[in-house]
């Protein structure tokens, strides 16, 4: 007599294994992507040409892995990008205006990115305010502590000459310097990109933190009544992004050496629209870290891919737009398609 696997433990095929990815529909757009411009330009395809689609690809995918992971949790945080800017702002304004080693007011910013992120993550868990409301609340006051701390200590809503700041040699040499790879040079920034995403993807796929993330974002109230900290979790996904903020803002900082009062403001939404693009549903619970780092190079090529072809730089923002649709019916599919599977 032949007893009928249990469908618990009923092994999956390859082939609907890769189905159920919440990266497949980056990874089949990357893919799409790379081949047209490819096809039409021949810089874009040297390795020039990459290294420079790599570079704004490196820093939006730090950002945007943390934020998949937050999303991932069920929250947003609109305050991320104006955060870049606050953390570039007091590295080069305590180096250059107080005199500080760049190092120590690195140090100086993340403690406050921190506080910024444990902020978030109490008045979200102890209100159970929509984190869309209480971060849009911190983007408006981040906002206008950078443009009016910046005004009064300089006058102007610049601060500059952070190369002069003692320490600036060593720092811009790991956050902002360049590596040579078969003579052509690229971003270190790309490295510290590749370091988050396999850092995330370990913590999502192999860690007790990951299975966390995913409950809270799936219910948070069933993973509260099996013993998940859903509270500790979500302010750790919220201080998780607030370090990927003073990351990019100090990497931005001793790459330009200056900050604008007002650099990041909007990028929140491009953070977000890359981890749409990675696989990440706006109900939370279901994502992934690799696919919005896929979600931030379809970004780069096409910022970078653009401008190659001749075209002009505004029909990106149609292409966002139209990139974003698509994913997300790309994502309710492949959601859609997965329940079946487990079912």
């Amino acid at each position: 007599m032949t007893v009928a696997a249990d469908e618990r433990v009923a092994q999956v095929g390859l082939t609907r294994r890769l189905l159920i990815r919440p990266e497949l529909g980056a990874v089949v757009g990357l893919v799409v992507v790379f081949a047209f411009f490819a096809a039409q330009s021949p810089v874009f395809r040297s390795p020039d040409g990459i290294a420079n689609w790599l570079d704004p690809a490196a820093t939006l995918g730090i950002m945007a892995v943390a934020v998949a992971l937050l999303m991932i949790g069920g929250e947003f945080d609109l305050s991320a990008g104006v955060l870049t800017g606050t953390s570039g702002l007091i590295l080069v304004t305590l180096a250059t205006r107080f005199g500080f080693n760049v190092w120590l007011a690195m140090l100086v910013g993340l403690v406050v990115a921190l506080a910024v992120g444990l902020a978030n993550g109490l008045v979200v868990t102890r209100t159970r305010l929509p984190s869309f409301i209480v971060t849009l609340g911190t983007f408006l006051m981040l906002q206008g502590v950078n443009l009016g701390v910046t005004k009064a200590i300089t006058g102007t809503v610049q601060v500059s000459g952070l190369r002069r700041a003692e320490g600036f040699e060593g720092a811009n040499a790991i956050f902002a310097g360049t590596i040579e790879i078969g003579g052509t040079s690229f971003r270190v920034a790309i490295l510290w990109w590749i370091l988050v995403t396999a850092l995330a993807t370990w913590v999502l796929m192999r860690s007790r933190a990951g299975n966390w993330i995913f409950a809270v974002g799936g219910n948070e109230q069933a993973a509260r009544a099996v013993g998940v900290p859903a509270a500790r979790t979500k302010i750790a996904l919220f201080m998780t992004t607030a370090v990927a903020a003073w990351l990019v803002g100090s990497i931005l900082a001793l790459r330009y050496t200056s900050v604008q009062a007002n650099i990041g403001i909007g990028q929140e939404f491009i953070y977000i629209i890359a981890a749409v693009i990675g696989g990440c549903l706006l109900t939370g619970g279901y994502g992934s870290a690799i696919g919005a780092a896929i979600g931030a190079v379809i970004f780069g090529m096409a910022d970078k891919g653009i401008v190659f072809l001749g075209w002009d730089a505004d029909w990106f923002k149609f292409f966002l737009g139209g990139m974003l649709l698509l994913a997300t019916l790309a994502n309710r599919l492949v959601r859609r398609y997965a329940e079946e599977v487990r079912h």
